[in-house]
């Protein structure tokens, strides 16, 4: 087993849809913020960038050389961070992928889109084709974005790939939380893997949304769970299966 501390603060942060610019300033402060606490990686709620509005997708679709990514990325590079944020992009069709930007201390970027769509996402979106595995001191961690966490295939995978973490960045409700926290919770029983949520606080796309951003140890029991929906960094050490979390407001 791993006796590497892993650091990860999973991020709850006000968003604006459609306003890029004041969602990029909020990114770059819980980075800073995180670097600060010592985190190995900060991770962002789906479609953090852009918020969760799907009929603005196709205006609001970045490509991998959008000067927003490259701020992301410098940030990672001067604060030492591995970053992971949400942003609708492009893919070479008429209908872009619900992605996350994986921004590394080194400065590469990695992509991973969300393969298992929402009902109606598809009328908006395409589907990625391919899972997305980051690794961090010794860890492997496998990306997953809402819906996909959903789908048992999904999770089949990262265990079939050897993953030592599932790390989910979504959109969940306050009346759809205690169903997606079962599923989260039955990935971690099932697969034997530490699971965590990053969700957002703020109303995106007509949806209210629920915070909550947690962690499920891999008996499936609640390891750590922010209590409200505040702007707040919640900040996991993993130790192997070890898991201890404490939340800074932002």
């Amino acid at each position: 087993m791993n006796s590497n501390n892993l650091s990860i603060a999973l991020a709850q942060i006000p968003i604006v849809d459609g306003d890029i610019e004041a969602n990029l300033q909020q990114h770059l402060h819980a980075i800073k913020q995180a670097a600060e606490y010592g985190a190995d990686l900060v991770v962002f709620p789906e479609l953090s960038l852009s918020g969760y509005v799907l009929d603005r997708v196709g205006e609001l679709a970045f490509n991998t050389k959008h000067g927003i990514l490259r701020v992301l990325s410098e940030q990672a590079v001067a604060n030492q961070i591995s970053v992971i944020a949400g942003c609708p992009l492009e893919n070479g069709t008429e209908k872009p992928t619900i992605s996350s930007v994986i921004c590394n201390p080194t400065g590469e970027l990695g992509f991973y889109a969300k393969q298992y769509l929402h009902s109606g996402e598809e009328q908006y979106c395409s589907a990625g084709q391919h899972n997305h595995y980051l690794r961090l001191k010794g860890y492997k961690l496998a990306l997953a974005i809402c819906s996909d966490f959903s789908n048992p295939q999904h999770s089949h995978d990262a265990v079939e790939d050897e993953a030592d973490v599932y790390l989910a960045s979504a959109l969940v409700s306050p009346s759809g939380y205690g169903a997606d926290a079962d599923i989260l919770s039955n990935i971690a029983a099932t697969c034997r893997l530490p699971v965590l949520l990053s969700n957002h606080i703020s109303p995106t796309g007509g949806w209210q949304t629920a915070g909550k951003s947690a962690v499920w140890n891999i008996d499936g029991s609640v390891a750590f769970e922010v209590e409200n929906d505040q702007a707040s960094l919640a900040v996991v050490e993993i130790t192997g299966n070890h898991i201890v979390g404490k939340v800074h407001l932002l």
